[in-house]
């Protein structure tokens, strides 16, 4: 069974923002980022419950070249993708969006 992935407008909003400071450094750096991106949610489809719980039932995976977490929640059949941020970032910032 394949998840449906949901992202909410705040992680709409932290891809879009990821993506264009990625290019203005370099040109195709931003479309590598979302190829990252793109993979983790490809994981997410077929098995999102194998990522550790980090704040009640927020999960979060890794990308694999860029130091991004994706924090999201189970429910039912859906992935709800709640941030994606760079790992230094504040927790409080994704632990708001619950």
């Amino acid at each position: 069974m394949d998840y449906e992935i949901i992202i909410r407008p705040e992680a709409r909003v932290d891809l879009l923002d990821t993506f264009n400071w990625y290019q203005e450094q370099r040109p195709g750096l931003g479309f590598d980022f979302k190829l990252c991106v793109d993979e983790v949610f490809s994981k997410l489809r077929r098995r999102p419950n194998i990522y550790k719980k980090v704040h009640k039932e927020v999960r979060r995976v890794v990308t694999q070249r860029f130091p991004f977490g994706v924090f999201y929640l189970l429910e039912n059949n859906k992935v709800i993708v709640l941030a994606v941020l760079h790992a230094r970032r504040d927790p409080k910032k994704w632990k708001q969006r619950i």
